[in-house]
């Protein structure tokens, strides 16, 4: 029996498909491991694969690639390093499971399969994986292991078998997506798991951009003690190795680790929204991004976490003044181009208008301008920016919020047009809040430039999209402030319209909100993906029929 083991927690950063890849990374962490002197190399769920695969899994090649990396993986360990727990889509008896396998002294020693499959929010692992059994613990160089996957740790169930059937140490690969304040909540339900085993746990999460979802890192051992051992920081790679000991009492207990501080509020949003547009484009191969700057707040920001995630020269701006752009916001423009180091050319769009205008005028029938004439101008803008993009090879990033978003102020085919939104998931208030945020700190790992990245001017002056004389937002919306909590109310919290009226709101505004936002569906069907903030984004979080005549009133 030994009294002394050292675990590798190693936080990856996967690319779903790339299994060749993936395996690579889990083996140059393994060798750096060995470096170290660890016994075994623990990464995050599903490294092998990526996370989520969706249907992908379900394809025999790709099965097949992620068998054969496994095995060279497990034949690797043969030459007396450390063991590997290698996690990835196995096929057993005719089922396919997220699993994961000890490999050592260079074969699979052992199989565990995730027992608690998630099937709400943005998880539907219930679609493509079948429930191994109630696992017991695996035995690794005398001491034994219990390794629930992921949500296998959510319910006390499977802790409290492992337990039962001897387990000393809780080792638990994630595939945790970022949501806003959900560290805490992590670290919450770990403290429930280890009060009720009297078990000490190892949490490895993965980390990195897999579409809309953004995964933390921020992996974390919490002792017998229920105190914090050791913990990786958020939202970048990293390896650590962690000294555990038996004590006098047969308990296991962490000795050494690091102890990062989690990156939280307003910090981890901006990271978060970093690290889900760099590794979208990088992943997908793109050169680099092109977006329009109107000299507002939302494509200020915008620009700004495009050029923190990806350098000033893979970023190119585009004003598209109409008639009715104020000279301020042409300036405004010119000024978050110049602050973040950025290229921005100016095309003119009254050509286009006067174009429409002639081609349509006749079909009219002498009737007065209105929302047309303005969503032809975002429409232009849009047939512009994407030919840029395809000339250019740039993907064109959308500057909407999810206030915006929400009650379907954005154009269908003009605003909307683009590859990815970074502000998809970010209320209008929360917007503001980040551009202050940002003007006055630096981001760790930012590839922009230190101070001011926002002009002050696209922060304190009143929102318009600008598309007729005198344009105010609140012209259509209810203040931001106003609007941002009745959205909250609606879609995180699923309150009636009487609930919400008793945080002070008048029910005439509410209800026209709640219609807004239930007829804005279509729009929302048609929207490019965008980084996950809030625990319930538009999307795979939340799916509405858009044909819905139900209409709650109190």
């Amino acid at each position: 029996m030994t009294d002394s083991l050292k675990i590798a927690l190693a936080q990856i950063n996967p690319t779903v498909g790339d299994v060749d890849g993936n395996a690579a990374k889990l083996l140059v962490a393994r060798a750096e491991a060995a470096k170290q002197g660890a016994d075994l190399v623990v990464p995050g769920e599903l490294v092998i694969s990526g996370y989520p695969p969706e249907d992908l899994v379900l394809k025999p090649a790709f099965q097949e690639a992620c068998e054969a990396a496994t095995a060279r993986i497990a034949a690797a360990t043969a030459d007396g390093g450390p063991a590997v727990l290698i996690t990835t889509p196995w096929r057993e008896d005719g089922s396919l499971h997220n699993a994961a396998l000890l490999a050592d002294q260079g074969r699979i020693q052992a199989r565990r399969f995730k027992v608690d499959l998630p099937n709400y929010g943005v998880f539907d692992e219930k679609r493509v994986f079948r429930a191994g059994p109630m696992p017991g613990p695996i035995m690794f160089r005398g001491v034994r292991l219990g390794v629930p996957i992921c949500e296998d740790i959510w319910t006390p169930d499977v802790p409290e078998c492992l337990i039962e059937s001897g387990a000393e140490i809780l080792v638990v690969p994630n595939g945790s997506p970022y949501e806003s304040d959900k560290q805490d909540q992590r670290i919450n339900l770990a403290v429930a798991r280890v009060t009720e085993t009297g078990l000490p746990l190892v949490y490895v999460n993965q980390v990195g951009g897999q579409d809309e979802l953004v995964f933390d890192g921020g992996s974390f051992v919490i002792g017998v003690d229920k105190r914090l051992n050791a913990m990786l920081p958020s939202f970048r790679e990293d390896l650590a190795v962690t000294d555990w000991r038996r004590g006098n009492d047969g308990k296991w207990i962490c000795v050494e680790g690091p102890l990062s501080k989690p990156a939280d509020g307003l910090v981890a949003i901006y990271h978060a929204m970093m690290l889900g547009l760099r590794d979208y484009v990088d992943k997908n191969r793109f050169p680099g991004v092109i977006l329009g700057l109107s000299g507002g707040i939302d494509s200020a920001l915008t620009a700004a976490v495009a050029v923190d995630a990806l350098g000033p020269e893979r970023v190119r701006g585009v004003r598209f003044p109409s008639p009715y752009s104020s000279e301020h916001s042409l300036v405004d423009a010119e000024e978050t181009g110049r602050l973040l180091g950025m290229r921005v050319d100016t095309v003119p769009i009254e050509p286009a208008m006067q174009a429409f205008d002639h081609m349509l005028r006749r079909l009219y029938n002498d009737r007065a301008p209105d929302t047309t004439e303005e969503n032809i101008q975002a429409r232009v803008r849009g047939v512009a920016i994407m030919a840029l993009s395809n000339k250019l090879g740039h993907m064109v990033l959308t500057t909407g919020n999810k206030s915006e978003m929400s009650v379907g102020y954005a154009t269908l085919y003009g605003d909307m047009c683009g590859g990815y939104s970074v502000l998809k998931d970010v209320y209008k208030m929360t917007v503001f809040a980040l551009a202050r945020w940002r003007n006055q700190h630096f981001p760790e790992g930012a590839r922009g430039p230190d101070g001011r990245a926002v002009p002050e001017r696209s922060i304190t002056k009143p929102p318009s999209a600008e598309l007729k004389p005198g344009q105010l937002d609140e012209d259509s919306l209810p203040p931001y402030e106003k609007l941002d909590d009745i959205l909250k109310c609606l879609i995180e919290q699923e309150m009636a319209p009487g609930e919400i009226a008793a945080r002070g709101h008048d029910m005439a505004t509410i209800e026209r909100v709640q219609r807004m936002l239930y007829l804005a569906e279509y729009k929302r069907r048609q929207a490019p993906p965008g980084v996950k903030i809030s625990r319930r984004a538009f999307g795979r979080d939340r799916r509405y029929p858009i044909t819905n005549a139900f209409r709650p009133k109190s």
